[in-house]
């Protein structure tokens, strides 16, 4: 048999997965100095920049080596599994660091689950695979490495969506962000919109924010997405001079924009965002690559929305086009 998975395909996948991740983090991180998000998978700020990036650069160089060769030459083999066997333990302290900012409640989480024990298992696998490496060298299959390549680009978006999404960052800032959603054509606020609205409003009565920005689009009717959030929080007791709307929100991008200038105004040196979950991992994004550190916040729902896996698969899609959007456009 030329090829065997998931013990071939998996490992060599995962490989390539990360090392074209790593490389296309760095060297856009050369047109844009806010493009590189490594910091999704791994944590290495306790490195000198040029350290951190020299070593994820070699990281990456080796793993693609690996991915597409495998491990029968013995210096790609020790490097793959120095590399791998590394990167492991840097991941492990990083959950490790996650694990202790819940238990001491400095974040809380519905699903107290660290990505980053994620990435050691996929870095424990390619460690393994390298391991038990035999002089065969045989080749994944092309549509068996294709498919390993396809489901990372799913499944990394989605896990980052609850391991992060689902978790709350709140801590006292200067005003908190809320994200539109669709408001019906008689006024009436969708129950998504009213989960983000209760949620911020709960932030201001217990002293996290003394501002409340809303900003969204259009609803079906006279009556704007903004419009519907800031009526909504007047009758939960929101005093009107500390809410502030954005009625050109018409999408995430939109409101990174305005909001810059609106926390320029506000002197804002912290910053919430609320959103759902599935739309955090993005937001957080949007602002990093606009220069601006915010901390999330996922709405509580009242219920599962019925659209809720439509959200999520749509919202992988977005999530890559705003990651990959900076090397698409010309400055």
């Amino acid at each position: 048999m030329a090829h065997s998975f998931p013990r071939e395909s998996l490992p060599r996948g995962l490989a390539l997965f990360f090392a074209l991740f790593a490389l296309t983090n760095l060297l856009g991180s050369l047109k844009a100095s806010t493009f590189d998000a490594n910091l999704w998978w791994i944590d290495l700020r306790w490195l000198p920049g040029w350290i951190a990036n020299s070593f994820l650069a070699l990281a990456a160089i080796v793993f693609m080596s690996f991915g597409l060769g495998g491990a029968k030459c013995p210096l790609r083999r020790a490097l793959t599994l120095f590399f791998s066997g590394a990167l492991s333990l840097a991941c492990f302290a990083n959950a490790i660091n996650v694990v202790i900012l819940l238990v001491g409640r400095k974040v809380s989480s519905s699903v107290p689950l660290p990505l980053s024990l994620l990435i050691v298992a996929a870095m424990f696998l390619i460690f393994v695979s390298a391991w038990t490496a035999t002089s065969s060298n045989a080749r994944p299959g092309t549509w068996s490495a294709v498919a390993v390549r396809v489901c990372c680009a799913i499944v990394f978006p989605l896990t980052a969506m609850f391991c992060f999404g689902k978790t709350d960052y709140r801590r006292p800032a200067d005003v908190a962000v809320v994200l539109g959603c669709r408001v019906y054509a008689d006024g009436r606020p969708s129950d998504a919109l009213k989960d983000r609205v209760r949620t911020a409003c709960q932030l201001y009565r217990d002293g996290f924010t003394r501002k409340l920005l809303f900003s969204g689009g259009p609803g079906d009717g006279p009556i704007s997405e903004s419009q519907a959030m800031r009526t909504m929080a007047l009758q939960l007791g929101v005093e009107a001079e500390d809410i502030l709307v954005d009625d050109k929100g018409f999408n995430t991008q939109a409101t990174v924009r305005n909001s810059e200038a609106i926390f320029s105004k506000l002197h804002a040196s912290r910053v919430l965002v609320v959103s759902h979950f599935y739309h955090l991992p993005r937001l957080k994004l949007a602002y990093q690559r606009a220069g601006q550190e915010v901390f999330t916040v996922p709405a509580k729902e009242s219920y599962l929305l019925r659209q809720m896996p439509y959200n999520m698969a749509r919202e992988v899609a977005a999530l890559w086009v705003y990651y990959i959007r900076p090397l698409a456009t010309t400055s």
